[in-house]
C-alpha cells in the first residue's frame, strides 16, 4: 500500500512539474499542441488553463475557434456547469455561421439542465433549461439532437410536476384543505397531460371533502355541494379511472350528509313554529 502510494505521489508530481514547465514556455505552438494533448487525455484542468493563456495569442486567427471550442468543454466537463454555460453562448456569438454553432446551442440549454437541482429546491435553471431546450427545438427542427430536447424538456416539466405535487400534499398534510384543494386543481391545469391526473383530482376531492367535514355547520351544506361538484367533474374527465369507485363513495357520502342536514333543518323549522 505504502509503495502504491509513494508511486502516485511520484507520478503526481512529475506531472505537476510538467505541466509547470509548459505553462513557462513562449513557444505558443507547443503550448496549444500540449493542451490539446491534456484535452485529449481528458485532463481538462491543464487542457483548460492552457487554452486560456493561449487567448490573446489565438484571437482572430485560424485557431481560435478550436481553442475556444475547446476551452467551453473544458469547463463543461469539469462541471462547472455556471461557466460552461457562458462560454458555449459566448462561442455561439462569435462563430454564429460555424458548424458548431448548432451543437454550443443546445450545450447551452444542456448546461442549464445539468444545472436542475432536487426537486423540493429552487427551480429556476430547470424552468431555464425548458426555454432554452424549446428554443433549440425552434430554431434547429431539423437537428437530430431535437429529440433528445425534447425528452430533457419533458424530464424538467416531470420535475416541476413533482415539486408541485409536494407542495400541494404539505398543504394537506398540514391540514390546510382548501389551500391543498386550490393547489391540486392549479397542479391539473398545469399538467392537463400528466399519468396522474385522476391521482390529483381525487386529492381534490379528499382536500374539499375534509375541509367540508371540518366547516361549521351553516357551512357544511354549500361546502359539501362542492365535494359533489369536483366527483361529478372527476367522473366526466376520467371515466375509466380505477379510482371511480372511491369517488362515487365521497359522492354518495356527501350526498347524504346534505340530505340529512336539510332534514335536521326542517325539523328544527317545525319545532320552532
Amino acid at each position: 500500500m505504502r509503495v502504491l502510494l509513494l508511486f502516485l505521489a511520484c507520478t503526481l508530481l512529475f506531472s505537476c512539474s510538467k505541466f509547470a514547465k509548459v505553462q513557462k514556455s513562449h513557444d505558443y505552438d507547443y503550448k496549444l499542441q500540449m493542451a490539446n494533448e491534456y484535452y485529449d487525455k481528458k485532463k481538462y484542468n491543464y487542457a483548460q488553463q492552457l487554452f486560456e493563456e493561449l487567448f490573446p495569442i489565438v484571437k482572430g486567427t485560424e485557431k481560435f475557434e478550436n481553442v475556444y471550442f475547446k476551452y467551453a468543454y473544458c469547463a463543461f466537463y469539469q462541471r462547472d456547469y455556471m461557466n460552461a454555460e457562458n462560454l458555449f453562448k459566448g462561442f455561439v456569438e462569435v462563430f454564429p455561421t460555424s458548424p458548431r454553432a448548432e451543437e454550443m446551442s443546445y450545450m447551452r440549454a444542456y448546461s442549464y439542465y445539468k444545472q436542475s437541482p432536487k426537486v423540493e429546491l429552487d427551480q429556476t435553471n430547470t424552468h431555464k433549461a425548458i426555454g432554452f431546450m424549446q428554443t433549440f427545438i425552434n430554431t434547429h427542427p431539423s437537428s437530430p439532437r431535437s429529440k433528445e430536447a425534447t425528452e430533457i424538456i419533458d424530464l424538467c416539466r416531470a420535475k416541476l410536476e413533482a415539486k408541485e405535487a409536494r407542495s400541494a400534499e404539505l398543504y394537506y398534510n398540514v391540514g390546510q384543505y382548501k389551500a391543498a384543494a386550490i393547489a391540486y386543481s392549479t397542479l391539473l391545469n398545469n399538467y392537463p397531460d400528466s399519468q396522474k391526473g385522476d391521482q390529483y383530482k381525487l386529492q381534490v376531492i379528499h382536500a374539499y371533502f375534509q375541509y367540508a367535514a371540518l366547516s361549521v355547520e351553516e357551512k357544511k351544506s354549500e361546502r359539501y355541494t362542492q365535494v359533489i361538484t369536483e366527483c361529478n367533474d372527476f367522473m366526466d374527465k376520467f371515466p375509466n379511472s380505477s379510482l371511480v369507485k372511491e369517488v362515487e363513495k365521497f359522492l354518495s357520502t356527501s350526498q347524504n350528509t346534505i340530505k340529512n342536514i336539510k332534514e335536521e333543518n326542517n325539523e328544527q323549522v317545525k319545532k320552532t313554529t
